[in-house]
């Protein structure tokens, strides 16, 4: 475990955690104890239409830090971990000291080992593997894949899954080749000082569920509603746990009640995902225990 007080307030910080963890706090708490800029490194927070929803840091928080990458892109905009990459490198290089924070794993494995140049997925094909999904599940892009890219891949995980579809699709070549082809890392582990907050189930369950209430408390729906003219499910921004619920429960689809207890089974679900990609890929990362600190 890594003792917060001997944090270098010279080297740039990496915070990894799932979901509810308190990650985002503890950014804060270090920014303000010794100095730096908060960095987003979460895929949806970066979109301008949820907030609330997302958990973004709140107007206070911004007000007492720095921060930087939260909810400056349009709702139906793409976006992936190279365009987040683009972002980050500047910062990088003028940040004074970068505090980044987030649950996407993928974000912090490209960062520090490096991602692959893989060339850009026409949106026509995009279409075409939405419309495969919809009208066939998500199991008719993985009998696609190849062997190499299925042995490593999240199978769980639809965004990935249509990701590695595309890629071999628009390129006749598979991600796994593409990752194993990779350039040096914008920010090695020996560079800065990386940390994975580790959350028990049973202390995070209870969190996440009082977090969702406390999200309707401050305006979830209102958020959802303001989101509801425009929805596509398809859209990444879409993509924020709780929010195809909440549309349902605005649709008459589904009660309040029904779409808060799935979004919660959906949120323990999310975090279940992010602690097995941050055990297997961040073995080496100092450990930090959430219920101490």
């Amino acid at each position: 475990m890594i003792d917060l007080a001997n944090i270098p307030a010279d080297r740039p910080v990496l915070i990894a955690g799932p979901t509810a963890s308190g990650k985002s706090a503890l950014a804060l708490r270090i920014a303000r104890e010794q100095g730096g800029v908060i960095v987003n490194a979460d895929a949806i927070q970066v979109f301008e239409n949820w907030r609330v929803l997302t958990a973004r840091p709140s107007a206070e928080d911004e007000a007492a830090a720095p921060h930087a990458l939260y909810g400056h892109i349009p709702y139906d905009a793409d976006y992936s971990v190279g365009h987040w990459l683009r972002e980050v490198e500047p910062l990088l290089q003028s940040t004074p000291r970068p505090i980044i924070t987030g649950g996407t794993g993928l974000y912090f494995t490209a960062l520090t080992e490096g991602l692959a140049d893989i060339p850009s997925t026409p949106p026509e094909l995009r279409e075409k593997a939405n419309k495969i999904v919809s009208e066939q599940g998500l199991e008719a892009l993985l009998t696609q894949l190849d062997e190499a890219t299925l042995a490593r891949i999240d199978r769980q995980n639809p965004m990935r899954v249509q990701r590695a579809w595309e890629v071999l699709h628009a390129t006749g070549k598979g991600l796994a080749h593409w990752q194993d082809t990779t350039p040096p890392p914008l920010l090695p582990p020996s560079d800065c000082t990386p940390i994975v907050v580790e959350a028990d189930k049973d202390w995070l369950t209870p969190r996440i569920e009082r977090r969702f209430d406390q999200m309707l408390e401050q305006g979830a729906l209102d958020e959802a509603r303001a989101n509801l003219e425009h929805w596509n499910p398809a859209l990444l921004s879409s993509k924020a746990i709780g929010a195809p619920e909440l549309i349902a429960h605005l649709q008459g689809v589904m009660t309040l009640d029904a779409a808060r207890e799935a979004a919660t089974i959906a949120t323990r679900q999310f975090a279940k995902r992010q602690r097995t990609w941050f055990r297997a890929r961040m073995k080496n990362w100092h450990r930090l225990n959430a219920a101490e600190f």
